[in-house]
């Protein structure tokens, strides 16, 4: 099994920082610095394909399976442990949590893409939105464009993709394979909403105020039935908030990893 990258810093308690799709472990440098300077260890890693961990190309079939496998992997190796992820690495932090029971200290997620916990009825406006994800990869380079186009815009507004700089536009360009593997297999994904309610860990679930509603009512949902899980929304922030707003949504994230007492969590939803 392909190994992947990890930026390694510090000493202490290890939290294993996930990130976006189309980004890198990069994303989290201010909050592992942040970590570092309060005694733990952070590893910032690289999910398949992405930033300096080995690339997936077409035609080569990718699951987010992958993923959860080989961050589990990393879990086991320095357990028990942080574990945080945002947006596609959030799926696969709560996918670890699963995998890994008993090797979490605490699991925080911002905006996770769990998209399977949505209810077909009560959540028929979110999932109604998610056809706008559900983009087809074409056949040339202007259509694959097109279709990183709409999965940036998806997420962060029309005129996101132009506002760009080129140097990340180009990142996207090299991982689109990767990343449209990881949303076909996602959005084909049926893990039930009650298959998260026996994770017995301490969780921050956190979501933007203008995130886009599939993504709020995900964490709504996993925040019912999860039996340690805070939710906390950050107000004036979007999906892309630990990039954009680190200022703002680091502090709740740092007041997990450092809360005492994380063995005996209560329930606390606001």
């Amino acid at each position: 099994m392909s190994k992947l990258y990890v930026e390694d810093v510090g000493q202490g308690v290890p939290v294993v920082l996930l990130h976006s799709h189309g980004l890198a472990g990069s994303q989290w440098r201010r909050l592992a610095g942040d970590i570092v300077a309060r005694d733990l260890r952070a590893l910032a890693v690289d999910l398949t394909g992405q930033g300096k961990s080995a690339p997936v190309l077409e035609p080569q079939p990718f699951s987010f399976a992958t993923d959860v496998e080989r961050v589990a992997e990393i879990v086991r190796a320095v357990q028990p442990a942080h574990v945080v992820g945002h947006s596609y690495g959030g799926l696969v932090a709560l996918h670890v949590a699963r995998a890994v029971p008993g090797a979490l200290r605490s699991l925080t997620v911002y905006d996770p893409v769990a998209f399977s916990v949505l209810d077909p009825v009560a959540d028929r406006d979110a999932r109604a939105i998610l056809d706008d994800l559900a983009l087809a990869w074409r056949a040339t380079p202007d259509d694959n464009e097109r279709w990183l186009r709409g999965f940036v815009e998806f997420w962060s507004g029309a005129g996101a993709w132009d506002a760009l700089r080129d140097d990340m536009r180009a990142e996207f360009r090299r991982v689109a394979w990767v990343i449209r593997e990881g949303v076909r297999t996602l959005m084909a994904d049926r893990t039930p909403l009650d298959a998260f309610a026996h994770l017995d860990v301490p969780a921050l679930l956190m979501t933007g105020e203008r995130s886009p509603l599939p993504a709020r009512r995900v964490v709504e949902r996993l925040g019912q039935v999860m039996p340690y899980a805070t939710v906390e929304t950050i107000p004036g922030v979007g999906h892309l908030g630990p990039v954009t707003h680190a200022r703002d949504v680091n502090p709740h994230v740092l007041a997990t990893l450092t809360a005492r007492r994380l063995e005996q969590p209560s329930l606390a939803v606001r």
